[in-house]
């Protein structure tokens, strides 16, 4: 009988302790994470819990066959997650299938027809001239706004120093260095709602064209005048009761406001509070902006800039409003880049700028440079798309899918149980333990991975969990016939356990590496749903690799030392004599050579 190999790995073997010790600690932490996140359940996708689902095609205009491209697409994509957003929906999916195929998954308790009247519209992006802005809700216990201190905004896509520069022919750019401050700092949390009022009202006062004032400048008459106060004092209230760290209150804001009337807007500044404003009547249309690009700025300090190029229209509006801007004080000489009624950009102006080329720097990356210039460019969306199909799925509907497919892994997790305890019988019990293990942290990690990464379980990926059972079932069986055929050759259990394993262990990794690559292939070739199946295969098929090395081998080395496992118990499975195994092997001594003495000649 041949013995274990001695040393590192021999070490290793007779203490499996250390190996299920590691793994219960993984269980415990992962375990542990997943309730202080409270996300205690996997987060369940549209088709088990219900939702709306948009099919939209690009559809190409006349000549324009090649504007269907994958930069384009990103971008459409970009900008329908924003709309969908700005909803007030959570965990909706916005996603390309194919090459001109756009994929949108709305959650229950969505307005299904505002959402498809929004994500295949064009949007609309306007330079809105700002009145008022203050820190808003939550994030205005705290330090004053910028512009209660006199410094300079910053929003989602700017930083803190955010300027407007004129790109015209004589070179001259606008700098920040004389801008005034608007005096003490005060907390805005401390701030009443009449004290937010008379600000509001006093900067639609000294608005150039507010609501209820003619665009020619001629004096409104009675009946408008009085019109315009009652807006005034309708927008107000709206700014003072605006708390734009609430979702739905961000949604509603500034929604149905024509492009010439004031109205409201919030903003995320680049420390990740919001802000709200008080806007102006529209100056510059987006589809005014002929082109913006991120440049990265090699003669300066500023570093990557956004470049604007306006049309002939566009550009003496932008100076007109640049140029009334200059003349202000902060904050009101700063103009906000709005999108879908969302400031993502509010640079202030210290000059006017006209030549119809305009720059905004700050300290921007690359990526928020690239972000903010794609808005400018793609404010409405940059191609057109068709409605192909409409899928409503019921929580009803969804409810019913999730508990057929629960009952069908139940199903197919007994019969697998009751082939092991009828073929395998003691051993089944290790078995059953490394399903168990799995199948926790399978759970535990699918429901980290919904807040972490966005994974929805939908019904593919729960039958890629039901596939896995019979995936992780099969390498307990290689192992276990392995020591079984390590028995039929005469050895005991303890040796035949360390014999079989490295026999085992390689055929195991094989195919796990089978699955886990068809897993792979079918995630990266497939969109949508099929998806989920392939992620889900390939994670269960990596899990079995550690629960095979760190629990089953173990725990099958220490059940190896019990006396019902290594007698050969009948109904251990591992029984001598059920197998057919030859007589024990026995060592056996080499003969000892005779002695060296004198040859017998007639021998030689």
């Amino acid at each position: 009988m041949v013995a274990p190999k001695k040393g590192k790995n021999a070490s290793a073997q007779s203490k499996p302790g250390r190996s299920l010790a590691l793994i219960l600690i993984a269980i415990v932490a992962l375990t542990g994470g997943m309730f202080a996140s409270g996300h205690t359940t996997p987060r369940l996708g549209i088709d088990l819990a219900g939702g709306t689902s948009i099919t939209l095609r690009a559809v190409p205009e006349a000549g324009q066959e090649s504007a269907i491209n994958k930069t384009n697409m990103d971008t459409a994509v970009e900008i329908m997650n924003r709309r969908v957003n700005g909803l007030g929906v959570s965990e909706a999916e916005v996603q390309t299938q194919g090459d001109r195929n756009i994929i949108v998954n709305i959650p229950k308790g969505t307005n299904s027809k505002e959402a498809r009247q929004q994500v295949g519209t064009t949007a609309k992006l306007y330079f809105r001239p700002v009145l008022a802005t203050e820190l808003s809700g939550a994030d205005a216990t705290g330090s004053p706004s910028p512009s209660e201190t006199g410094g300079a905004p910053d929003k989602a896509t700017d930083k803190a120093t955010d300027k407007a520069t004129d790109k015209a022919t004589d070179g001259e750019k606008a700098t920040d260095g004389d801008k005034p401050s608007s005096g003490t700092p005060s907390d805005p949390a401390s701030a009443s709602a009449t004290t937010q009022g008379r600000a509001v009202g006093d900067a639609l006062k000294a608005d150039p064209s507010p609501s209820g004032k003619s665009s020619d400048g001629a004096s409104p008459s009675p009946s408008a005048s009085a019109s315009g106060d009652d807006e005034a004092a309708k927008l107000q209230q709206q700014y003072a009761a605006l708390d734009c760290t609430d979702k739905n209150a961000r949604a509603k804001a500034g929604k149905g406001a024509k492009p010439g009337d004031s109205t409201l807007a919030c903003g995320q500044n680049s420390q990740g509070q919001w802000q709200k404003y008080v806007l102006g009547p529209a100056a510059v249309d987006g589809t005014e902006v002929d082109k913006a690009d991120a440049v990265y700025n090699t003669q300066t300090a500023a570093g990557w800039t956004v470049t604007m190029k306006f049309t002939d229209k566009g550009s003496k509006k932008f100076a007109d409003i640049t140029g009334q801007l200059a003349q202000k004080q902060s904050p009101q000489n700063q103009f906000a880049i709005v999108l879908d009624n969302e400031v993502v950009s509010d640079p202030y102006v210290s000059q006017e700028l006209t030549g119809g080329n305009a720059e905004i720097s700050g300290s921007f990356d690359q990526e928020e440079a690239q972000s903010l210039s794609n808005m400018l460019s793609y404010g409405a969306l940059p191609l057109t798309f068709k409605e192909d199909s409409v899928t409503t799925v019921t929580a009803a509907l969804g409810g019913e899918q999730l508990k057929a497919g629960l009952i069908a892994g139940a199903i197919g997790l007994a019969l697998v149980v009751l082939y092991l305890l009828f073929y395998y019988r003691g051993l089944s019990f290790i078995a059953v333990c490394s399903l168990l293990v799995s199948a926790g942290l399978t759970y535990v990690i699918m429901a980290l991975l919904g807040p972490t990464i966005g994974f929805a379980l939908n019904l593919p990926a729960v039958c890629g969990a039901i596939v896995a059972i019979g995936i992780t079932a099969d390498s307990f069986i290689v192992y276990f016939e392995r020591v079984r055929d390590e028995i039929r050759e005469g050895r005991t259990l303890r040796p035949a356990v360390e014999r079989a394993w490295p026999r085992a262990r390689r055929t195991v990794l094989v195919s796990d590496f089978v699955s886990f690559l068809a897993a792979a292939v079918l995630f990266i070739v497939t969109v949508g749903k099929v998806q989920g199946f392939a992620f889900t295969l390939g994670l269960t098929t990596l899990l079995d690799v550690v629960v095979v090395f760190l629990f089953t081998k173990p725990l099958l080395t220490l059940m190896a030392r019990r006396k019902f496992f290594a007698s050969g118990h009948k109904w251990s499975g591992l029984d001598p004599k059920a197998l057919g195994a030859k007589p024990p092997l026995r060592r056996t001594r080499r003969p000892s050579r005779p002695a060296a003495g004198p040859v017998d000649p007639k021998e030689a």
